[in-house]
């Protein structure tokens, strides 16, 4: 490997470190708050209303947030500082920031008003349990103004990113966990019961506040300042606008499908919509650590390729993308198969959680591990769409997928129960990574093809190893619950390392200069 590729792979490396190590510690609060969350509330009548209600919120926040939005602003943004002076640069940001306010203000407001018919509509199952309806659609009013806090945060977010900043918009998210956690710990236990999740959707809305502020320190840094401008026609917003519409739904298809999942979940036997909940969860630290890590930097280092018309550069940060997540979600996607009973039973059977709760929630997670890889590979490609402007693609793929995740619902939620609508969103989600690598290919030819699939084999031969021993381990020499857990992840991690070295991948040479402080700085 040359040093100019060594360099530059070098300094992604050291971008995606950053949000790795920011998401982690997001994440670590995030599982202990699931944890207390679930001791505290279980998994039965008011864990499933606290989540099917989140869900709403979550729905239009990847839909005006941090998916549509980072797709179609992203991209443009980044050109205006490529190319455009500061000036211009700052007026963009204070347009968009002023018309998102004002939107983000009327859903809210419409969201509250219409909470009734919304969560019926989420939940159809629930109205065979009134109770149960009239505490999601009280849960679901008190939540919506998360909606406006986490979509503006989700703006900042994209904002850093864009100018390379990716450690605080990472960390951020761990402030909705130390909200709850407060909560929790601190005043749950003075109220009756339906006040305690009642007042534990008001510190999401609170979470969702800190982790606004959190990231104004950084954007002031910058030398932004947030100025109401009030300038509708703006060409880089009409950009956007044009690129959001398509966008809202093509990016929103992994929540689209939890919303529909979710009124599957409904009808399913009670604790069925926890343990998606619960099981997508746990499958998501992963993604987030490494799969969506990598988009996210990817995302702007491409958009900025593009600009310059460096087309050649764009498609090497798209092969190093997917040769460097391949590299982590593979053995993880197996070790959350191999381990997932004694994660779930370490992590959240405690209190009113009980045995038949991790009995669903690991048959849910079992099938969504099938689709990790693919969930980290359709974020990536279609970023790759995204960084070119071009979103009409990705969403005639993402509709077709949707309908066969319906579909597959239907008819596997009958054989499978909760775990058959996590495996249909994991084939319909295989078929989305095919179908975007398919035409991302004809639109900007090879990508490094061949020595994508010769690093993907190195990998998967690396991690069949690992697995073999980590199921011998786990299966018939560690027995105490935590040890099994912890002990099996920690010789996995060595043996897949020793593997990943004697195989030469040599994707690790750009980890390693990073981690000896061999890169180039940020400054570079």
């Amino acid at each position: 490997m040359s040093s100019a590729i060594l360099k530059k792979e070098s300094k992604i490396a050291k971008y995606i470190g950053f949000v790795t190590t920011g998401t982690m510690f997001s994440r670590i609060l995030g599982y202990f708050r699931d944890m207390m969350v679930a001791w505290f509330f279980g998994g039965g009548l008011f864990a499933d209303a606290f989540y099917a209600a989140l869900r709403i919120p979550n729905l239009f926040r990847r839909l005006l947030g941090e998916g549509a939005l980072s797709a179609s602003f992203v991209p443009v943004f980044s050109e205006y500082v490529t190319t455009k002076d500061k000036e211009e640069t700052k007026n963009l940001f204070n347009v968009v920031f002023t018309v998102l306010i004002l939107a983000l203000l009327v859903v809210t407001s419409a969201g509250i008003i219409l909470a009734p018919q919304i969560t019926e509509l989420v939940t159809w199952g629930f109205k065979k349990n009134p109770e149960k309806l009239a505490l999601t659609v009280s849960l679901t009013r008190l939540m919506f103004p998360f909606l406006l806090f986490i979509c503006l945060a989700a703006f900042l977010f994209s904002v850093l990113n864009s100018l390379k900043h990716f450690f605080i918009p990472a960390v951020s998210p761990a402030f909705l966990s130390v909200s709850e956690i407060g909560f929790i710990l601190g005043i749950a236990p003075l109220l009756i019961v339906e006040n305690q999740v009642k007042g534990l959707a008001v510190a999401v809305v609170v979470g969702g506040l800190l982790q606004f502020l959190v990231q104004i320190p950084a954007i002031k840094k910058n030398g932004f300042s947030f100025k109401p401008v009030f300038n509708f026609s703006h060409p880089g917003l009409k950009q956007i606008f044009l690129l959001m519409l398509p966008a809202m739904w093509g990016i929103s298809i992994d929540q689209v499908n939890a919303f529909v999942d979710t009124i599957c979940a409904s009808f399913l036997v009670e604790g069925s919509v926890t343990a998606l909940y619960y099981s997508n969860r746990l499958m998501q630290l992963p993604l987030a650590l490494f799969g969506i890590a990598v988009a996210s930097v990817s995302l702007p280092l491409m958009s900025s390729s593009v600009s310059k018309k460096d087309i050649h550069e764009m498609k090497n940060t798209l092969s190093f993308a997917i040769k460097i997540s391949s590299l982590a979600i593979l053995p993880a996607m197996a070790g959350l198969i191999i381990l997932g009973r004694p994660m779930i039973k370490f992590l959240f059977e405690h209190g009113k959680f009980d045995s038949f709760a991790t009995s669903l929630t690991t048959s849910a997670l079992f099938f969504y591990s099938l689709g990790l890889l693919a969930f980290s590979y359709v974020k990536i490609f279609a970023g790759g769409f995204y960084s070119m402007k071009e979103t009409k693609i990705p969403v005639k793929i993402a509709t077709i997928c949707m309908v066969l995740n319906i579909i597959l619902n239907i008819k596997l939620m009958e054989i499978l129960g909760v775990g058959g609508l996590a495996l249909a969103t994991a084939v319909s989600s295989w078929v989305n990574t095919v179908l975007l690598y398919i035409y991302l290919r004809k639109r900007i030819g090879s990508f490094g093809g061949r020595e994508i699939i010769i690093t993907l084999f190195k990998i998967a031969l690396a991690t069949l190893v690992m697995s073999g021993v980590c199921y011998i381990i786990s299966a018939f020499l560690l027995k105490q619950l935590m040890l099994k857990v912890f002990g099996t992840i920690f010789i996995g991690i060595l043996v897949y390392f020793v593997m990943v070295k004697m195989l030469k991948i040599k994707e690790v040479d750009s980890i390693m200069s990073v981690i000896k402080k061999e890169s180039p700085s940020l400054n570079e």
